[in-house]
């Protein structure tokens, strides 16, 4: 129930006075609906129907019925369907109003959950995402997010309810108080016989919730692997695979079925049991009249729907709170790695660097469990305005060292000063807002070109977006596509080639105009020619800008100022290119070597 409870504070928290106005429509709702039922009361006398019945002596509604029995009586009947007209239509007017202010309350609190998980997203650090399955995020933004959507409808249906029956017993209290603790002892039962289905709703929730986590993520692997998949044959175990899967999620929500089916089957047959028994004794032991029976029998036919509905809200309630829970974890974790408070980009001081980039014993593991270290005591300059590159065998910690430089992660021991300044969160927003990133798998949006590249610079001209498409050797092939710019490139830019894609994100990385150019195996896709004419146009940018290069074909780093070769997490050699080819006893030489026999081979 705490979970239940903690979720109802959510909502009152978000809604506030909203929540409390539709409160107040409910018990006018509830209080017109029951004032339309009294309304039988003296169109039963007026109409003589159950002529001969003994009359309602001491009855609370003698008042009521005197006082349209004073009229005549044609006139009393219009008095009276015009009050009833009246009462219905006001009926209807309040339940539009609460209509709206539920899908308000619903739909508002709907957007403040994505927006706060969304945004806690987006300040949790890199290590958080190195964590965690991409394909879980997105199940939780957008799957378990809908449930807990639907969570709050059965919410406000089950305050609904709440509010509806309080009136209701109300007046059914003025009826008759016997019949009304009589038919709430056995709504007390029923909601108490309740907490099983209550339970077990909870766990096939949760159930529910990890199948969905599994779903999402076994159709974004093999879809993202469908390449690999067709290459090697293994259509048919995915197939078996995901059959697998389903076969699960087929048993769940059939299990959610039956789990339904059964707590409605039993508490309606319940509700004939207490029927049937409410009628004999009202006739037999408490001789009740047949017009007052009537009335009665109405507005308890109208409580006992509006119990079995608060003990069905709260199920569905039940069954949506392990969806409430999967968020607020995910938003606690992402608290924790919270990387940024203010991630605003109006207040950015974006600069030049003066100085240059030092690492100042640098240490760094992945997970602090572990001895392994990914890099062990860097201490390195890289000088500004100047071409550094960095390279080593597989695994030595190249990309780690590009990571941290940029801020996406923190050393554990160690600082990275830019311009002798401690690299913080008090100026991490400024100095990457100074860099422009190009990785060895480029990503693009779906979307054109030209919207890929205004979503670095928005309000770049058309010559601007010329001008950076020509240095990437980008601007020939893109002048050939059927609407240019404007071509719609599709899903990460599967319409392009590997060449191509990475000629575009190159484009917009030079767009931004950085102070800091990091280029990750930024040419591994190009082909020679191409590779060739990035080169030529990297080298032109030398001076203008800090260009720090990770690069795998050490031909194309021979203009470079300063070179950094890595080996197990360590710097083993610094220097330029013509010192480090010349150490015959050096790693650099060794892996330059390797690559001119390999390239000879071919």
């Amino acid at each position: 129930m705490k979970h239940i409870f903690y979720f109802t504070k959510q909502i009152q928290f978000y809604s506030g006075k909203i929540l409390y106005i539709n409160l107040i429509g409910m018990i006018l709702i509830g209080l017109l609906e029951n004032f339309g039922i009294l309304l039988l009361l003296p169109l039963i006398s007026l109409t003589g129907f159950l002529e001969g019945v003994q009359s309602y002596e001491n009855s609370h509604f003698d008042w009521f019925i005197s006082l349209f029995n004073t009229l005549p009586q044609s006139l009393s009947l219009i008095v009276l369907l015009l009050l009833f007209v009246l009462i219905m239509v006001g009926q209807a007017l309040f339940q539009r109003q609460q209509t709206i202010l539920n899908t308000k309350i619903q739909q508002g609190f709907t957007r403040y959950l994505r927006e706060k998980t969304y945004k806690a997203l987006m300040q949790a650090n890199w290590s958080f995402y190195l964590r965690k399955r991409k394909s879980d995020l997105i199940n939780t933004m957008v799957h378990e997010i809908a449930r807990v959507s639907g969570g709050t409808q059965f919410f406000l249906q089950f305050i609904s309810s709440f509010v509806f029956t309080l009136v209701q017993i109300s007046i059914a209290f003025w009826l008759s108080a016997e019949f009304t603790i009589f038919v709430l002892i056995f709504g007390a039962l029923l909601i108490l016989l309740s907490r099983g289905f209550v339970k077990n709703s909870k766990q096939i929730g949760g159930n529910t919730v990890e199948l969905g986590k599994t779903y999402l993520g076994v159709v974004t692997d093999h879809l993202n692997g469908m390449k690999e998949i067709k290459s090697n044959s293994l259509e048919a175990s995915h197939i078996r695979w995901f059959h697998s899967l389903n076969e699960k999620m087929e048993k769940n929500m059939i299990e959610i079925s039956k789990l339904k089916t059964t707590s409605r089957f039993v508490f309606k047959s319940i509700s004939a049991v207490l029927i049937a028994v409410f009628v004999f004794i009202s006739i037999k032991m408490f001789e009740t009249q047949p017009a007052q029976l009537m009335v009665i029998l109405i507005i308890f036919s109208r409580i006992w729907p509006r119990i079995t509905s608060i003990q069905s809200s709260m199920e569905q309630l039940s069954s949506v709170i392990p969806s409430f829970n999967a968020l607020i974890e995910l938003q606690k974790e992402c608290l924790e790695s919270q990387e940024l408070e203010d991630i605003d980009n109006k207040n950015l001081q974006s600069h030049m660097i003066n100085h240059g980039i030092e690492c100042r014993n640098i240490n760094y593991r992945y997970n602090t469990n572990k001895e392994l270290y990914a890099l062990k005591d860097i201490n390195l300059k890289i000088p500004c305005n100047q071409m550094t590159a960095i390279v080593g065998p597989s695994g030595a910690g190249k990309s780690t060292l590009i990571d941290l430089l940029m801020g996406l992660n923190k050393p554990e021991y160690g600082e990275i000063l830019i311009d002798d300044v401690p690299l913080s969160k008090n100026n991490l927003l400024d100095l990457r807002s100074t860099i422009s990133y190009v990785s060895q798998d480029p990503f693009l949006f779906n979307g054109t070109i030209r919207e890929n590249l205004l979503m670095i610079v928005p309000h770049a001209r058309e010559e601007q977006l010329w001008e950076a498409l020509e240095f990437s050797s980008a601007a020939e092939f893109v002048k050939k596509l059927p609407l240019g710019l404007d071509t719609l490139i599709g899903d990460r830019g599967i319409r392009l080639s590997g060449g191509e894609r990475q000629r575009i994100v190159l484009a917009r990385a030079i767009l931004r105009k950085p102070s800091i150019l990091v280029l990750d195996e930024a040419t591994s896709a190009l082909d020679t020619e191409n590779e060739r004419k990035i080169q030529e146009a990297i080298d032109q940018l030398k001076g203008k800008m800090t260009i720090i290069v990770i690069a795998h074909r050490l031909s194309t780093i021979r203009n470079a100022d300063q070179v950094i070769v890595l080996e197990k997490g360590k710097v083993v050699q610094r220097g330029g290119f013509k010192q480090l080819a010349e150490e015959k006893r050096g790693l650099f030489r060794h892996l330059l070597g390797s690559q001119q026999a390999f390239a000879l081979k071919e």
